[in-house]
């Protein structure tokens, strides 16, 4: 069974993408700034997009017990995964966050608002992951195991 990223989440990462190529073209010291965060981001979307982000696809069908399926069993090699990996991945947050205060400074002295509020909405994005997102996809794969139990 394949498991989609829900699509909000989805266009919410493309569009922190784009900005992001934005901050790296402007050039200088902010797009020296933002190409650290860059390298710091991409490796960390990665994994998300493997296995941190898909189980989200599943709430609208756990919802309706009549939609829940043994085929779903299979999240739970994400859920498991993201379970170990979370230690990790909230020290990558800690990265990424260190990388944008530094394009913050940077964009100040540049005075390129519309960078320091790129790197600001990012960092109250990786807050979400970390209270709500990750969370929720450990507790979609705790929900399949007691819920296919047979």
């Amino acid at each position: 069974m394949e498991f989609k990223i829900p699509e909000a989440v989805a266009l919410e990462h493309e569009e922190l993408h784009q900005q992001l190529v934005k901050a790296i073209e402007e050039g200088g010291k902010v797009g020296e700034a933002a190409q650290a965060v860059a390298d710091v981001l991409h490796p960390h979307f990665k994994k998300e997009e493997e296995y941190a982000l898909p189980p989200l696809g599943l709430l609208s069908s756990l919802l309706n017990q009549d939609k829940i399926s043994p085929e779903m069993k299979s999240v739970l090699t994400m859920t498991e995964k993201l379970r170990a990996d979370l230690p990790h991945m909230i020290a990558e947050h800690n990265d990424i966050v260190m990388a944008l205060n530094n394009l913050i400074d940077v964009a100040k002295k540049e005075n390129k608002t519309e960078f320091m509020q790129f790197a600001e909405k990012l960092k109250l994005h990786a807050k979400t992951e970390e209270q709500i997102l990750y969370p929720t996809a450990i507790l979609i794969g705790e929900y399949l195991k007691q819920k296919l139990r047979t």
